[in-house]
Protein backbone atom coordinates (compact mmCIF):
# COMPACT_ATOMS: atom_id res chain seq x y z
CA UNK A 1 0.00 0.00 0.00
CA UNK A 2 1.71 3.18 -0.99
CA UNK A 3 1.77 6.50 0.93
CA UNK A 4 -1.86 8.01 -0.29
CA UNK A 5 -3.44 5.10 0.03
CA UNK A 6 -2.51 4.65 3.66
CA UNK A 7 -3.82 8.32 4.53
CA UNK A 8 -6.88 7.38 2.85
CA UNK A 9 -7.11 4.29 4.58
CA UNK A 10 -6.53 6.72 7.62
CA UNK A 11 -9.38 9.22 6.84
CA UNK A 12 -11.77 5.94 6.22
CA UNK A 13 -11.37 4.54 9.62
CA UNK A 14 -11.32 7.49 11.51
CA UNK A 15 -14.71 8.45 9.74
CA UNK A 16 -15.69 4.76 11.11
CA UNK A 17 -14.99 5.93 14.45
CA UNK A 18 -15.82 8.94 14.92
CA UNK A 19 -19.38 8.15 13.49
CA UNK A 20 -19.90 5.66 16.61
CA UNK A 21 -18.60 7.80 19.55
CA UNK A 22 -20.24 10.69 18.56
CA UNK A 23 -23.28 9.04 19.92
CA UNK A 24 -23.80 8.87 23.88
CA UNK A 25 -24.98 5.06 24.74
CA UNK A 26 -28.11 7.32 26.67
CA UNK A 27 -29.66 8.01 22.98
CA UNK A 28 -32.09 5.67 20.97
CA UNK A 29 -32.13 5.52 17.86
CA UNK A 30 -34.09 8.51 16.24
CA UNK A 31 -37.69 8.20 15.20
CA UNK A 32 -37.33 8.01 11.41
CA UNK A 33 -35.01 5.24 11.27
CA UNK A 34 -37.66 2.95 13.14
CA UNK A 35 -39.78 3.73 10.16
CA UNK A 36 -36.95 2.81 7.70
CA UNK A 37 -36.02 -0.51 9.09
CA UNK A 38 -39.91 -1.47 9.19
CA UNK A 39 -39.58 -0.68 5.59
CA UNK A 40 -37.11 -3.81 5.04
CA UNK A 41 -39.57 -6.05 6.07
CA UNK A 42 -42.30 -4.81 3.40
CA UNK A 43 -39.97 -4.82 0.54
CA UNK A 44 -42.08 -2.09 -2.27
CA UNK A 45 -41.26 -0.28 -5.82
CA UNK A 46 -42.71 2.73 -3.15
CA UNK A 47 -43.73 4.52 0.25
CA UNK A 48 -45.70 7.13 1.19
CA UNK A 49 -42.41 9.19 1.75
CA UNK A 50 -39.50 7.92 0.52
CA UNK A 51 -38.86 5.99 -2.83
CA UNK A 52 -37.40 2.40 -2.20
CA UNK A 53 -34.00 2.67 -1.65
CA UNK A 54 -33.55 2.48 2.19
CA UNK A 55 -35.89 -0.34 2.21
CA UNK A 56 -33.39 -2.57 0.33
CA UNK A 57 -30.71 -1.32 2.87
CA UNK A 58 -33.23 -2.30 5.52
CA UNK A 59 -33.64 -5.39 4.32
CA UNK A 60 -29.85 -6.21 4.29
CA UNK A 61 -29.47 -4.95 7.81
CA UNK A 62 -32.26 -7.38 8.68
CA UNK A 63 -30.13 -10.20 7.46
CA UNK A 64 -27.27 -9.26 9.48
CA UNK A 65 -29.35 -8.97 12.70
CA UNK A 66 -30.98 -6.03 12.63
CA UNK A 67 -28.24 -4.56 15.57
CA UNK A 68 -27.16 -1.06 16.51
CA UNK A 69 -24.36 -1.60 14.91
CA UNK A 70 -25.22 -2.28 11.87
CA UNK A 71 -27.74 0.48 11.68
CA UNK A 72 -25.32 3.28 12.12
CA UNK A 73 -22.78 1.09 9.87
CA UNK A 74 -24.68 2.31 6.58
CA UNK A 75 -25.19 6.35 7.06
CA UNK A 76 -20.93 6.02 8.26
CA UNK A 77 -20.30 4.10 5.14
CA UNK A 78 -22.25 6.27 2.66
CA UNK A 79 -20.19 9.20 4.38
CA UNK A 80 -17.02 7.11 4.31
CA UNK A 81 -17.81 6.89 0.50
CA UNK A 82 -18.56 10.68 -0.33
CA UNK A 83 -14.93 11.50 1.54
CA UNK A 84 -13.41 8.98 -1.17
CA UNK A 85 -15.04 10.40 -4.33
CA UNK A 86 -13.48 14.17 -3.13
CA UNK A 87 -10.43 12.25 -2.71
CA UNK A 88 -10.72 10.87 -6.45
CA UNK A 89 -12.30 13.90 -7.67
CA UNK A 90 -8.92 15.94 -6.58
CA UNK A 91 -6.90 12.93 -7.89
CA UNK A 92 -8.56 13.84 -11.03
CA UNK A 93 -8.44 17.41 -11.22
CA UNK A 94 -4.51 16.36 -10.74
CA UNK A 95 -4.21 17.78 -7.01
CA UNK A 96 -0.74 16.89 -5.46
CA UNK A 97 -0.67 15.21 -1.54
CA UNK A 98 -1.31 18.54 0.15
CA UNK A 99 -4.71 18.65 -1.63
CA UNK A 100 -6.17 15.36 -0.73
CA UNK A 101 -5.68 15.44 3.19
CA UNK A 102 -6.89 19.54 2.56
CA UNK A 103 -10.02 17.89 0.88
CA UNK A 104 -10.76 15.07 2.98
CA UNK A 105 -10.24 17.01 6.19
CA UNK A 106 -13.21 19.54 4.90
CA UNK A 107 -14.81 16.66 4.90
CA UNK A 108 -14.14 14.84 7.63
CA UNK A 109 -14.54 17.90 9.83
CA UNK A 110 -17.80 18.73 8.54
CA UNK A 111 -22.06 18.59 8.79
CA UNK A 112 -21.22 15.12 7.66
CA UNK A 113 -20.38 13.42 10.57
CA UNK A 114 -24.09 14.67 12.32
CA UNK A 115 -26.00 13.29 8.90
CA UNK A 116 -24.01 10.32 9.17
CA UNK A 117 -25.41 9.48 12.39
CA UNK A 118 -28.33 8.75 11.65
CA UNK A 119 -30.16 6.13 9.07
CA UNK A 120 -31.93 8.07 6.83
CA UNK A 121 -31.92 8.72 2.74
CA UNK A 122 -29.96 11.67 3.64
CA UNK A 123 -26.78 10.20 3.39
CA UNK A 124 -26.92 8.29 0.30
CA UNK A 125 -28.64 11.23 -1.21
CA UNK A 126 -25.07 13.15 -0.78
CA UNK A 127 -23.42 10.42 -1.75
CA UNK A 128 -25.31 10.47 -4.91
CA UNK A 129 -24.51 14.13 -5.76
CA UNK A 130 -21.31 13.97 -5.18
CA UNK A 131 -20.56 11.26 -7.61
CA UNK A 132 -22.74 12.70 -9.96
CA UNK A 133 -20.73 15.48 -10.38
CA UNK A 134 -17.42 13.15 -10.21
CA UNK A 135 -18.79 11.61 -13.28
CA UNK A 136 -19.49 14.98 -14.95
CA UNK A 137 -16.12 15.98 -14.62
CA UNK A 138 -14.81 12.85 -15.61
CA UNK A 139 -17.58 13.28 -18.92
CA UNK A 140 -15.98 16.84 -19.43
CA UNK A 141 -12.65 15.91 -19.07
CA UNK A 142 -12.26 12.85 -21.93
CA UNK A 143 -15.68 12.99 -23.74
CA UNK A 144 -16.24 9.34 -22.94
CA UNK A 145 -19.95 8.86 -23.39
CA UNK A 146 -19.52 6.02 -20.95
CA UNK A 147 -19.59 8.27 -18.32
CA UNK A 148 -23.11 9.44 -18.84
CA UNK A 149 -24.23 5.75 -18.83
CA UNK A 150 -22.95 5.92 -15.07
CA UNK A 151 -24.02 8.93 -14.72
CA UNK A 152 -27.36 7.58 -15.57
CA UNK A 153 -27.23 5.02 -13.74
CA UNK A 154 -26.48 6.89 -10.52
CA UNK A 155 -29.05 9.58 -10.79
CA UNK A 156 -31.38 6.47 -10.59
CA UNK A 157 -30.17 5.21 -7.46
CA UNK A 158 -30.08 8.75 -6.46
CA UNK A 159 -34.15 9.19 -7.40
CA UNK A 160 -34.73 5.90 -6.32
CA UNK A 161 -33.53 6.59 -2.78
CA UNK A 162 -34.42 10.37 -2.16
CA UNK A 163 -36.30 12.68 -4.95
CA UNK A 164 -34.34 15.29 -3.61
CA UNK A 165 -31.97 14.76 -6.39
CA UNK A 166 -34.04 16.04 -8.76
CA UNK A 167 -32.65 19.43 -8.07
CA UNK A 168 -29.00 18.83 -8.93
CA UNK A 169 -30.69 18.30 -12.21
CA UNK A 170 -32.55 21.26 -12.64
CA UNK A 171 -29.87 23.44 -10.78
CA UNK A 172 -26.69 22.00 -14.11
CA UNK A 173 -29.52 21.75 -16.88
CA UNK A 174 -29.37 25.91 -17.56
CA UNK A 175 -25.93 25.42 -16.72
CA UNK A 176 -24.90 23.47 -19.74
CA UNK A 177 -27.66 25.09 -21.55
CA UNK A 178 -25.04 28.25 -21.10
CA UNK A 179 -21.99 26.91 -21.41
CA UNK A 180 -19.89 25.40 -24.50
CA UNK A 181 -20.47 22.22 -23.00
CA UNK A 182 -24.12 22.43 -24.23
CA UNK A 183 -22.85 20.64 -27.24
CA UNK A 184 -23.91 17.10 -25.39
CA UNK A 185 -27.34 17.58 -25.74
CA UNK A 186 -26.67 16.99 -29.37
CA UNK A 187 -24.95 13.32 -29.02
CA UNK A 188 -27.40 10.79 -29.57
CA UNK A 189 -25.69 8.70 -26.78
CA UNK A 190 -27.07 11.16 -24.08
CA UNK A 191 -30.57 10.22 -25.02
CA UNK A 192 -29.55 6.52 -24.92
CA UNK A 193 -28.59 7.51 -21.24
CA UNK A 194 -31.41 9.13 -20.25
CA UNK A 195 -33.53 6.39 -21.86
CA UNK A 196 -31.65 3.97 -19.50
CA UNK A 197 -32.40 6.31 -16.27
CA UNK A 198 -35.95 6.30 -17.32
CA UNK A 199 -36.28 2.70 -17.24
CA UNK A 200 -34.53 2.41 -13.89
CA UNK A 201 -36.96 4.66 -12.42
CA UNK A 202 -40.07 3.43 -13.87
CA UNK A 203 -40.93 0.79 -11.21
CA UNK A 204 -41.25 3.63 -8.75
CA UNK A 205 -43.40 6.02 -11.16
CA UNK A 206 -45.49 3.44 -12.05
CA UNK A 207 -46.11 2.65 -8.00
CA UNK A 208 -46.32 6.32 -8.01
CA UNK A 209 -49.34 6.31 -10.59
CA UNK A 210 -50.79 3.03 -9.00
CA UNK A 211 -51.03 4.86 -5.89
CA UNK A 212 -52.55 7.98 -7.11
CA UNK A 213 -49.42 9.50 -6.44
CA UNK A 214 -48.85 9.55 -2.38
CA UNK A 215 -46.01 11.54 -2.96
CA UNK A 216 -47.89 14.97 -4.10
CA UNK A 217 -49.48 14.05 -0.52
CA UNK A 218 -46.61 13.93 1.42
CA UNK A 219 -45.35 16.88 -0.24
CA UNK A 220 -48.27 19.17 0.82
CA UNK A 221 -48.57 17.94 4.11
CA UNK A 222 -44.81 18.83 4.67
CA UNK A 223 -45.13 22.24 2.85
CA UNK A 224 -47.50 22.94 5.12
CA UNK A 225 -46.48 21.67 8.45
CA UNK A 226 -42.83 21.89 8.21
CA UNK A 227 -41.64 24.17 5.06
CA UNK A 228 -43.54 27.02 6.17
CA UNK A 229 -41.90 27.64 9.00
CA UNK A 230 -38.49 27.90 7.21
CA UNK A 231 -36.80 31.40 6.68
CA UNK A 232 -34.78 31.97 3.48
CA UNK A 233 -32.41 34.01 5.25
CA UNK A 234 -32.12 31.18 7.95
CA UNK A 235 -31.55 28.71 4.98
CA UNK A 236 -28.46 30.64 3.58
CA UNK A 237 -26.99 31.06 7.17
CA UNK A 238 -27.11 27.01 7.79
CA UNK A 239 -25.49 26.67 4.42
CA UNK A 240 -22.32 28.07 6.14
CA UNK A 241 -22.57 26.65 9.15
CA UNK A 242 -22.73 23.18 7.53
CA UNK A 243 -19.12 23.30 6.40
CA UNK A 244 -17.49 25.88 8.39
CA UNK A 245 -14.38 24.77 8.42
CA UNK A 246 -14.02 24.67 4.57
CA UNK A 247 -15.77 27.54 3.68
CA UNK A 248 -12.25 28.72 2.24
CA UNK A 249 -11.95 26.31 -0.03
CA UNK A 250 -15.22 26.12 -0.87
CA UNK A 251 -15.26 30.02 -2.18
CA UNK A 252 -11.42 29.14 -3.50
CA UNK A 253 -13.62 26.06 -5.53
CA UNK A 254 -16.01 28.37 -7.30
CA UNK A 255 -13.40 31.18 -7.83
CA UNK A 256 -11.50 28.46 -9.43
CA UNK A 257 -14.09 26.95 -11.85
CA UNK A 258 -14.58 30.33 -13.08
CA UNK A 259 -11.10 32.10 -13.57
CA UNK A 260 -8.18 29.09 -12.83
CA UNK A 261 -7.05 27.88 -16.47
CA UNK A 262 -6.60 24.33 -16.28
CA UNK A 263 -10.32 24.37 -14.57
CA UNK A 264 -11.93 26.12 -17.89
CA UNK A 265 -14.04 22.72 -19.20
CA UNK A 266 -15.58 23.07 -15.80
CA UNK A 267 -16.67 26.76 -15.49
CA UNK A 268 -20.38 24.94 -15.63
CA UNK A 269 -19.87 24.32 -12.30
CA UNK A 270 -20.12 28.13 -11.12
CA UNK A 271 -23.56 28.84 -12.34
CA UNK A 272 -24.79 25.38 -11.46
CA UNK A 273 -23.72 26.37 -8.06
CA UNK A 274 -25.90 29.30 -8.02
CA UNK A 275 -28.84 27.96 -9.72
CA UNK A 276 -28.85 25.02 -7.59
CA UNK A 277 -29.07 27.13 -4.51
CA UNK A 278 -31.88 29.46 -6.28
CA UNK A 279 -34.02 26.42 -6.87
CA UNK A 280 -33.95 25.47 -3.46
CA UNK A 281 -34.59 28.87 -2.16
CA UNK A 282 -37.27 29.34 -4.42
CA UNK A 283 -39.34 26.32 -3.08
CA UNK A 284 -37.84 26.84 0.81
CA UNK A 285 -35.93 23.53 0.95
CA UNK A 286 -34.94 22.85 4.35
CA UNK A 287 -31.26 23.77 4.74
CA UNK A 288 -29.91 20.52 4.86
CA UNK A 289 -31.12 19.43 1.11
CA UNK A 290 -28.45 21.34 0.18
CA UNK A 291 -25.70 19.39 1.61
CA UNK A 292 -24.95 17.54 -1.20
CA UNK A 293 -23.96 20.59 -3.59
CA UNK A 294 -20.74 21.20 -1.55
CA UNK A 295 -18.15 18.49 -1.31
CA UNK A 296 -17.39 18.65 -5.31
CA UNK A 297 -16.83 22.12 -4.43
CA UNK A 298 -13.87 21.25 -1.82
CA UNK A 299 -12.48 18.98 -4.05
CA UNK A 300 -11.76 22.02 -6.78
CA UNK A 301 -10.96 24.71 -3.60
CA UNK A 302 -8.19 22.14 -2.13
CA UNK A 303 -6.78 21.15 -5.73
CA UNK A 304 -6.44 25.18 -6.64
CA UNK A 305 -5.41 26.12 -2.90
CA UNK A 306 -2.23 23.53 -3.00
CA UNK A 307 -1.32 25.35 -6.33
CA UNK A 308 -1.21 28.70 -5.25
CA UNK A 309 0.53 27.81 -1.99
CA UNK A 310 3.01 26.11 -3.63
CA UNK A 311 5.51 28.54 -3.82
CA UNK A 312 7.08 31.30 -1.84
CA UNK A 313 6.31 32.72 1.29
CA UNK A 314 2.76 31.52 1.09
CA UNK A 315 3.64 27.51 1.57
CA UNK A 316 3.97 28.58 5.39
CA UNK A 317 0.00 29.08 4.70
CA UNK A 318 -0.29 25.37 3.99
CA UNK A 319 -0.28 24.29 7.66
CA UNK A 320 -3.43 26.99 8.36
CA UNK A 321 -5.69 25.48 5.70
CA UNK A 322 -4.94 22.30 7.11
CA UNK A 323 -5.63 23.31 11.04
CA UNK A 324 -9.25 26.16 10.23
CA UNK A 325 -10.99 22.47 9.77
CA UNK A 326 -9.61 20.76 13.00
CA UNK A 327 -10.06 24.22 15.02
CA UNK A 328 -13.62 24.92 14.12
CA UNK A 329 -14.44 20.82 14.69
CA UNK A 330 -13.56 21.47 18.78
CA UNK A 331 -16.21 23.47 19.27
CA UNK A 332 -18.43 21.61 17.09
CA UNK A 333 -17.42 18.68 18.73
CA UNK A 334 -18.86 19.80 21.98
CA UNK A 335 -22.46 21.41 21.02
CA UNK A 336 -23.84 19.73 17.95
CA UNK A 337 -23.82 15.83 18.67
CA UNK A 338 -25.62 13.62 20.80
CA UNK A 339 -22.44 13.25 22.94
CA UNK A 340 -23.57 15.05 26.07
CA UNK A 341 -26.82 14.13 28.54
CA UNK A 342 -29.70 15.53 28.05
CA UNK A 343 -29.57 17.25 31.61
CA UNK A 344 -26.09 19.22 30.16
CA UNK A 345 -27.71 20.24 27.08
CA UNK A 346 -30.62 22.06 29.49
CA UNK A 347 -27.93 23.51 31.74
CA UNK A 348 -26.13 25.00 28.90
CA UNK A 349 -29.55 25.81 26.65
CA UNK A 350 -28.33 29.45 26.38
CA UNK A 351 -25.60 28.41 23.68
CA UNK A 352 -27.55 26.06 22.30
CA UNK A 353 -30.48 28.30 21.47
CA UNK A 354 -28.40 31.04 20.64
CA UNK A 355 -27.10 28.85 17.50
CA UNK A 356 -31.08 28.02 16.90
CA UNK A 357 -30.27 24.57 17.73
CA UNK A 358 -33.45 24.51 20.15
CA UNK A 359 -35.87 25.43 17.21
CA UNK A 360 -37.97 22.55 15.76
CA UNK A 361 -39.78 22.06 12.85
CA UNK A 362 -42.79 23.21 14.40
CA UNK A 363 -40.86 27.22 14.69
CA UNK A 364 -40.82 26.92 17.97
CA UNK A 365 -37.84 26.73 20.75
CA UNK A 366 -37.86 23.15 23.11
CA UNK A 367 -35.44 21.93 25.51
CA UNK A 368 -33.47 19.31 23.44
CA UNK A 369 -32.69 19.64 19.70
CA UNK A 370 -35.14 17.65 17.54
CA UNK A 371 -33.31 15.24 16.76
CA UNK A 372 -31.59 14.57 20.25
CA UNK A 373 -35.58 14.53 21.52
CA UNK A 374 -36.19 11.94 18.86
CA UNK A 375 -33.65 9.58 20.35
CA UNK A 376 -34.88 9.37 23.74
CA UNK A 377 -38.00 7.27 25.74
CA UNK A 378 -38.72 4.56 22.74
CA UNK A 379 -36.86 1.82 25.09
CA UNK A 380 -39.19 3.07 27.81
CA UNK A 381 -42.37 2.84 25.66
CA UNK A 382 -41.31 -0.46 24.32
CA UNK A 383 -40.21 -1.95 27.39
CA UNK A 384 -43.51 -0.85 28.98
CA UNK A 385 -45.67 -2.19 26.25
CA UNK A 386 -43.87 -5.49 26.25
CA UNK A 387 -44.81 -5.28 29.75
CA UNK A 388 -48.37 -5.13 29.28
CA UNK A 389 -48.77 -7.07 26.42
CA UNK A 390 -47.66 -10.11 28.35
CA UNK A 391 -50.05 -9.88 31.07
CA UNK A 392 -53.16 -10.42 28.09
CA UNK A 393 -54.43 -14.18 28.10
CA UNK A 394 -54.97 -14.25 24.15
CA UNK A 395 -51.93 -11.79 23.22
CA UNK A 396 -52.63 -13.25 19.36
CA UNK A 397 -55.54 -11.92 19.25
CA UNK A 398 -54.19 -8.22 20.25
CA UNK A 399 -53.57 -5.29 18.38
CA UNK A 400 -51.05 -2.50 19.24
CA UNK A 401 -51.96 0.76 17.64
CA UNK A 402 -50.18 3.85 18.32
CA UNK A 403 -50.82 7.53 17.16
CA UNK A 404 -47.70 7.84 15.20
CA UNK A 405 -44.52 5.87 12.93
CA UNK A 406 -42.38 6.57 15.32
CA UNK A 407 -44.19 4.64 18.16
CA UNK A 408 -44.99 1.81 16.14
CA UNK A 409 -41.57 1.40 15.21
CA UNK A 410 -39.66 1.58 17.89
CA UNK A 411 -41.96 -0.82 19.43
CA UNK A 412 -41.42 -3.11 16.71
CA UNK A 413 -37.75 -2.54 16.96
CA UNK A 414 -37.26 -3.01 21.00
CA UNK A 415 -40.34 -5.35 21.41
CA UNK A 416 -39.36 -8.70 23.11
CA UNK A 417 -42.47 -10.32 22.70
CA UNK A 418 -42.71 -9.64 19.14
CA UNK A 419 -45.43 -7.20 19.10
CA UNK A 420 -46.11 -5.85 15.58
CA UNK A 421 -47.64 -2.54 16.51
CA UNK A 422 -49.30 -0.50 13.29
CA UNK A 423 -50.39 2.97 12.90
CA UNK A 424 -52.70 5.48 10.73
CA UNK A 425 -49.63 7.27 10.00
CA UNK A 426 -47.02 6.61 7.60
CA UNK A 427 -46.34 3.56 5.79
CA UNK A 428 -48.07 1.52 8.62
CA UNK A 429 -51.42 2.14 7.31
CA UNK A 430 -50.58 -0.29 4.44
CA UNK A 431 -49.29 -2.92 6.99
CA UNK A 432 -52.45 -4.04 8.83
CA UNK A 433 -52.94 -8.06 9.60
CA UNK A 434 -56.70 -7.78 9.41
CA UNK A 435 -56.72 -11.86 9.01
CA UNK A 436 -56.42 -11.91 12.88
CA UNK A 437 -59.76 -11.43 14.51
CA UNK A 438 -58.95 -8.66 17.26
CA UNK A 439 -60.37 -9.30 20.49
CA UNK A 440 -58.02 -7.11 22.45
CA UNK A 441 -56.40 -3.11 22.13
CA UNK A 442 -53.15 -1.41 22.84
CA UNK A 443 -53.85 2.05 22.08
CA UNK A 444 -50.19 4.13 22.71
CA UNK A 445 -51.67 8.41 22.03
CA UNK A 446 -49.44 11.06 22.09
CA UNK A 447 -49.51 13.60 24.93
CA UNK A 448 -52.74 15.43 25.22
CA UNK A 449 -53.86 17.49 28.68
CA UNK A 450 -57.59 17.26 27.13
CA UNK A 451 -57.41 13.47 25.87
CA UNK A 452 -60.60 11.38 26.04
CA UNK A 453 -58.84 8.13 24.65
CA UNK A 454 -60.64 6.27 28.07
CA UNK A 455 -63.78 7.71 28.09
CA UNK A 456 -64.49 7.43 24.02
CA UNK A 457 -63.08 3.55 23.69
CA UNK A 458 -63.66 2.00 27.02
CA UNK A 459 -67.60 1.60 26.12
CA UNK A 460 -66.65 -1.01 23.01
CA UNK A 461 -64.58 -3.06 25.52
CA UNK A 462 -65.31 -5.24 28.62
CA UNK A 463 -62.61 -3.50 30.68
CA UNK A 464 -60.33 -0.46 29.97
CA UNK A 465 -57.28 1.05 31.95
CA UNK A 466 -54.05 3.42 31.92
CA UNK A 467 -51.12 0.81 31.27
CA UNK A 468 -48.39 3.68 31.65
CA UNK A 469 -46.75 6.72 29.89
CA UNK A 470 -43.57 8.05 29.14
CA UNK A 471 -41.78 9.31 31.74
CA UNK A 472 -38.23 10.93 30.52
CA UNK A 473 -39.04 14.65 30.36
CA UNK A 474 -36.75 15.38 27.74
CA UNK A 475 -37.71 12.97 25.12
CA UNK A 476 -40.42 14.36 22.54
CA UNK A 477 -42.47 11.54 23.39
CA UNK A 478 -42.88 12.63 27.29
CA UNK A 479 -46.09 12.03 28.25
CA UNK A 480 -47.01 9.73 25.76
CA UNK A 481 -49.85 7.42 27.70
CA UNK A 482 -50.51 3.53 26.81
CA UNK A 483 -54.23 2.38 26.91
CA UNK A 484 -55.39 -1.41 27.34
CA UNK A 485 -58.85 -2.73 26.40
CA UNK A 486 -60.07 -6.26 26.71
CA UNK A 487 -62.60 -8.16 25.48
CA UNK A 488 -63.60 -6.03 22.80
CA UNK A 489 -67.58 -6.17 22.58
CA UNK A 490 -68.27 -5.01 18.43
CA UNK A 491 -65.70 -6.39 15.15
CA UNK A 492 -62.49 -4.30 16.13
CA UNK A 493 -61.49 -5.20 12.56
CA UNK A 494 -64.72 -3.99 10.91
CA UNK A 495 -63.34 -0.13 12.67
CA UNK A 496 -60.24 -0.70 11.62
CA UNK A 497 -60.62 -1.14 8.19
CA UNK A 498 -63.08 1.92 8.24
CA UNK A 499 -60.52 3.88 9.80
CA UNK A 500 -57.54 2.62 7.14
CA UNK A 501 -60.07 2.99 4.21
CA UNK A 502 -60.74 6.99 5.39
CA UNK A 503 -57.24 7.30 5.70
CA UNK A 504 -55.98 6.15 2.33
CA UNK A 505 -59.14 7.81 0.87
CA UNK A 506 -57.72 10.82 2.54
CA UNK A 507 -54.20 10.94 0.75
CA UNK A 508 -55.62 10.32 -2.62
CA UNK A 509 -58.17 13.03 -2.68
CA UNK A 510 -56.31 15.34 -0.37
Amino acid sequence: MNKKNLILFGFIILKFILQYVLISPEYDLQRDEYLHLDQGKHLAWGYLSVPPVTSWFSHFILFLGNSVFWVKFFPALFGALTLLFVWKTIELLKGNLYALILGALCILFSCLLRINMLYQPNSFDILCWTILYYLLIQYLKSEDTKWLYFGAVIFAYGFLNKYNILFLLLGLIPAILLSKQRKIFAQKQFYFALILGLILIFPNLFWQYKNHFPIVHHMKELAETQLVNVDRIGFLKEQILFFIGGLLVIFAGLYAVLFYKPFKNYQLFFTSFFFTLIIFIYFKAKAYYAIGLYPIYIAFGAVFISEILNGGWKRFLKPVFILIPLLFFIPIYNIAFPNKSPEYIVAHSEKYQKLGMLRWEDGKDHHLPQDFADMLGWKELAKKTDSLYALLPNQKETIVLCDNYGQAGAINYYSKKGIKAVSFNADYVNWFDLNIQYKNLIRVKEFDENNEELKETSPYFESAAIGGRIDNKFAREYGTTIFVFTNAKININKRLEQEINEEKNYIIND
